[in-house]
């Protein structure tokens, strides 16, 4: 294998074999609105920032401090969003604890909720800030909200008054216009306690970690520019700042200094930047000057993560960004939220494309505005969330609670899909089960789990538990992070995912990856790793490299690619072989086109063996045929943080 020292272990028998079974007046609406350090030196700098004052230390986990990976979700709705509440989900923030614990909940349509994968290692609640607690406050007898002339409408069995009525709240979030009957901030305050109180009472220090947050809603003219914001602890400001207060993420940026300088610590992660129509990672700022150091040491000091999978898509890349990368097409979402409105640019709107860019930014201006961290999150609006693809509830109340709401099994009346479509229907969206961040920290503390969020030693799954690291060093030799001397060694020698190396001339440089399997999903196929950096005339490239083959296989050096290894599904009842792929692989690799001179940096990406996706599991559950608009599997895969190679330079 050219270029690397590969190390794999083969598929145990601890994971579930074979297919696996699943026990389980609708209002249907189409809401426009349905979602919602740079260096070594500048983390650490960060984490002192961030450190949160009087952080209850756990007594029952002592710290690890080779680091584990702890498992969770930033980015969860509950029914003080006014999304989720007009979708009829009552269920609270406790309730979203409830379930992230391993508890069961209640879906809106009646069935119950529970994870089959155990219990998450954290948590936040991110209920959007706009209009926060108020849609209940409206439905609420009595209230001075309830007596707003729509209210009724909000609530009826008639489609057409609800649209007429929330289209009120779908203009005010386009615009940024606070509805006047609605300026009474005393539903959010109220809402806003509810969720501080509720990670209070949910936070079990080296049990279960419980984060205050919140989601920043700009929609500007319908495109993305979510953010959510998580606090360092639950001290905590008395109102979120929100889009109604500004829709330019920078105003939120200079909010979240101004709490900060105050004592109170927090960082904003953007999402779905595949629906910002390119707008979420531009080369200007928000009044159209040019990016200036200024503006990406503000950017980077509150925004050093961004999600890169949901449920509304993944935003890593997409074919027409990166023609040669054969995996791009996963899962790609290219419609505005809530809307068919197709996106039209995708440069700006991904991360992959962002990191590129950063590097651009940087050699003209010193500084790196895009020097991003990977997350992965859920976006479920139920209080809940659909991690795994044969446990699928979807994520919008009684909008897509049964199969036949969301496009996976054909309704009454209709005997094929060939029908369904010549009726004139149109193929549904493509959403997914939400995805997961793995954090590696020393212990399951807020404290321990903000350094490391911050340090950006962290990775995204597409919902899978799939644990990987990634460390870069110079002379690193044959090391086996399946060991705790290797992994001690490779903190000792080099930096982990998240961090930085200034390139040492006449050194070797090499990365040193290991990923091991969820052992409820699929053996793992391949181990990939993705490089960008910017040539002679400072234009962004990019390049995919195999590192890491299942089954015994080498990586083509010309190609750098493994063959195939032969893992299939069985359609008819979503079996798949426990033979092909492995539970564990790793590799020691060295960039054969390493060039000491580039700005570069690179990521690790992991693929599992092909499994049925959620909707091929709805069709077989319901004893039917896939939706032939709809993939009928997936590859599921885990992205690292990136490590940053800088080029030596004078002075």
């Amino acid at each position: 294998m050219t270029g690397s020292f590969r190390l794999s272990r083969k598929a145990q028998s601890s994971g579930a074999k074979g297919a696996r079974k699943f026990g389980s007046g609708v209002l249907v609406i189409a809401v426009a609105v349905a979602a919602c350090a740079q260096s070594e030196r500048h983390s650490a700098d960060m984490q002192q920032v961030m450190r949160p004052a009087g952080e209850v230390v756990s007594d029952g986990e002592a710290p690890n401090p080779l680091r584990n990976a702890y498992f969770g979700d930033l980015h969860l709705h509950t029914r003080n969003s006014y999304d989720a509440y007009l979708f009829n989900v009552r269920a609270s923030p406790d309730d979203a604890y409830t379930y992230a614990k391993g508890g069961t909940i209640r879906h809106p349509l009646g069935y119950d909720l529970r994870l089959k994968s155990g219990a998450l290692d954290f948590l936040a609640v991110t209920d959007h800030a706009e209009y926060l607690g108020v849609l209940r406050a409206i439905d609420t007898p009595g209230t001075e909200y309830s007596k707003v002339p729509y209210a009724r409408s909000l609530f009826s069995s008639d489609r057409s008054e609800v649209f007429d009525a929330f289209g009120r709240f779908v203009t005010s979030l386009r615009t940024g216009i606070v509805l006047p009957e609605l300026s009474d901030p005393s539903a959010t305050g109220s809402a806003w306690q509810q969720t501080i109180d509720s990670a209070r009472r949910n936070y079990e220090p080296g049990k279960f970690t419980t984060f205050v947050g919140y989601e920043f809603t700009s929609l500007p003219g319908t495109r993305n520019l979510h953010r959510n914001v998580i606090f360092a602890s639950d001290t905590v400001p008395p109102m979120p700042f929100s889009a109604l207060d500004s829709q330019n993420p920078e105003d939120l940026w200079r909010w979240l200094d101004a709490r900060r300088a105050e004592g109170i610590a927090s960082l904003a992660i953007p999402h779905n930047s595949n629906a910002s129509d390119g707008t979420m990672f531009e080369r200007v700022q928000w009044d159209g000057e040019p990016i200036d150091r200024a503006y990406a040491e503000l950017r980077m000091r509150n925004e050093p993560l961004v999600e890169i999978i949901q449920t509304k898509g993944q935003s890593e890349t997409m074919p027409f960004l990166s023609p040669n990368d054969e995996f791009a097409g996963f899962e790609v979402m290219d419609l505005y939220v809530g809307s068919n409105k197709p996106v039209t640019k995708f440069a700006g709107g991904y991360v992959r494309d962002a990191l590129k860019r950063g590097l651009e930014i940087e050699n003209d201006i010193g500084t790196n505005p895009y020097r991003l961290g990977i997350v992965a999150g859920s976006d479920g609006h139920n209080a809940a969330s659909p991690y795994e693809e044969d446990n699928y509830f979807a994520n919008h109340g009684v909008l897509d609670g049964k199969p036949e709401l969301r496009g996976s099994v054909l309704p009454a009346g209709y005997e094929d899909w060939n029908a369904y479509y010549d009726d004139g229907k149109a193929p549904p969206r493509i959403v997914g089960a939400g995805g997961l961040t793995g954090v590696w920290a020393e212990q399951n503390t807020r404290e321990s789990l903000i350094s490391a969020l911050l340090r950006k030693e962290t990775f995204g799954t597409s919902g899978p538990r799939i644990r990987v690291r990634l460390f870069a060093g110079y002379d690193l030799g044959a090391i086996d992070l399946a060991t705790d001397d290797g992994v001690r060694a490779a903190y000792a020698d080099g930096v982990p995912m998240g961090g930085e190396l200034i390139v040492r001339p006449g050194k070797v440089l090499q990365f040193a990856v290991i990923a091991m399997r969820d052992a409820r999903s699929a053996p793992l196929q391949r181990v990939q790793i993705v490089k960008g950096w910017t040539d002679a005339a400072g234009v962004a490239q990019e390049k995919v490299y195999d590192v890491a083959c299942s089954d015994g296989g080498g990586v083509d050096p010309e190609t750098q690619r493994c063959p195939a290894n032969g893992a299939t599904v069985d359609l008819a009842t979503c079996a798949f072989p426990e033979d092909k792929g492995d539970a564990q692989m790793q590799a020691v690799w060295t960039d054969p086109d390493f060039d000491q001179a580039q700005n570069a940096f690179y990521y690790a990406r992991v693929l599992e063996n092909p499994t049925c996706r959620w909707s091929t599991w709805d069709a077989v559950r319901a004893g039917g045929l896939p939706n032939p608009k709809l993939p009928a599997t997936i590859q599921e895969r885990a992205y690292t943080s990136p490590i940053w190679l800088t080029p030596a330079r004078a002075g």
